[in-house]
């Protein structure tokens, strides 16, 4: 069961994709638009080719687990995205997973500019990784 993980953004949006099997996490990518209407289709496209099965979706929370500023954002796009594709979106607890994927893109020497460009594709497969790995622990796997 492939599974893509999406860290939505303003003006980047990460994918992350797991293997077929649904135990590792594999393609990354990033949809560079502003335009949700494009990122809708964009992620359209990549959930067919890949035969997707089962979609999660950052989620701000703050730190102390409550609901961030965003929130509402997050929410309307994972329903636009649901009623697109028809797949229903799980909405994961994406704290951090920015600040780790510029940690890790620093740590392998990236500078700021080429950070810039794959952080948020950095950040879904951080966000698939956490929701593969839960699954396991569930035995949903």
């Amino acid at each position: 069961m492939r599974v893509m993980a999406i860290d939505y953004g303003d003006a980047h949006t990460g994918v992350a994709l797991s293997d077929p099997t649904g135990l590792l996490a594999g393609t990354v990518t990033t949809i560079h638009s502003r335009k949700a209407e494009v990122v809708l289709e964009e992620l359209t496209k990549l959930i067919k080719e890949y035969r997707v099965e089962e979609l999660v979706m950052g989620f701000p929370r703050n730190m102390d687990g409550t609901e961030g500023p965003r929130a509402q954002l997050y929410r309307d796009f994972a329903a636009r995205l649901q009623e697109q594709v028809g797949m229903a979106v799980v909405l994961w607890d994406e704290r951090r997973t920015t600040v780790d994927a510029h940690r890790i893109l620093f740590e392998a020497g990236k500078n700021a500019k080429k950070r810039k460009k794959t952080v948020d594709a950095v950040a879904a497969s951080l966000i698939l990784e956490g929701y593969l790995n839960a699954k396991r622990l569930r035995g949903e796997t």
